[in-house]
């Protein structure tokens, strides 16, 4: 299937591991120029190696998103070479922090990184799109961010703020060629939550091999229809699809995939 985006450049932010990695090859296998952004030069810049290796189009820009000075730079860094056509705003982290432990400064930090980051890269990239009448603007949120758990409620909170201005952007762009989106994740794997997963799994009696282990932790923490986590790829394809032409009538959306997780009318 042509997913029409051999002429598209996009930015996929926090690109250098995990979801962002698969985000930024899926979007270049599919013909797309891909601006690997990360913190680490070296894992940015493996990533990029691999896509390269694929024969995939992409280059890497460093820089902290948390800072003006780190947006301006990796905004800069990513126009060097041609308009950005498709912003996916994957950056951010999270701490696990309950509501006693979790500080004032420890909400800020986390707002920063998760959510004025995106706004940040939205200033920086959006206004040229609109001024050439086509883009795609992505949100990497989550399912926390509508069913939040009583744990890292700050983590919780951001993921809420990625969906909500992610609407209000879809308004303010409508009647444009700009689409703004969500994709929101269920518990996915990659190496932090199967760290996580394998580190407490001998307390809960979950089974020694990775398969006993999943399927437990599935059962008994975010039980879900597929009975498994979901793997970066997936995620990957749904943002595929957003960025594509093909979606062009999908805007203020949040595609969830979360193998049934949530569930709503």
């Amino acid at each position: 299937m042509d997913y029409k985006l051999t002429d598209k450049r996009a930015l996929v932010t926090g690109a250098s591991s995990g979801l962002g990695a698969a985000i930024a090859t899926l979007l270049a296998s599919e013909g797309a120029s891909v601006v690997v952004h990360g913190r680490d030069k070296e894992r940015a810049e493996a990533v990029a190696r691999t896509i390269q290796d694929n024969g995939g189009r992409t280059e890497v820009v460093l820089g902290d998103l948390a800072t003006d000075e780190g947006a301006d730079a990796v905004a800069s860094g990513a126009l060097a070479n041609g308009p950005i056509d498709i912003l996916v705003n994957n950056a951010g982290y999270y701490r696990h922090l309950t509501w006693t432990d979790a500080s004032v400064d420890d909400w800020r930090d986390t707002y920063e990184a998760n959510v004025l980051s995106g706004v940040r890269m939205i200033k920086r990239l959006v206004p040229q799109m609109r001024e050439r009448n086509w883009g795609r603007v992505i949100q990497i949120g989550g399912g926390l961010a509508v069913t939040p758990m009583a744990g890292h409620p700050h983590y919780n909170a951001s993921l809420a703020a990625r969906h909500n201005l992610a609407v209000s952007l879809a308004r303010e762009l409508a009647g444009t060629g700009v689409t703004s989106n969500t994709v929101a994740p269920g518990a996915i794997l990659v190496d932090a939550v199967k760290d996580l997963l394998t580190g407490i799994a001998p307390d809960r009696s979950w089974g020694e091999t990775w398969e006993e282990i999943e399927r437990d932790a599935t059962a008994h923490l975010l039980p879900n229809d597929r009975g498994r986590l979901g793997r970066p790829e997936e995620v990957a394809g749904a943002v595929l699809y957003l960025t594509s032409p093909l979606a062009d009538y999908v805007s203020g959306a949040i595609l969830r995939v979360d193998g049934g997780l949530i569930r709503s009318l």
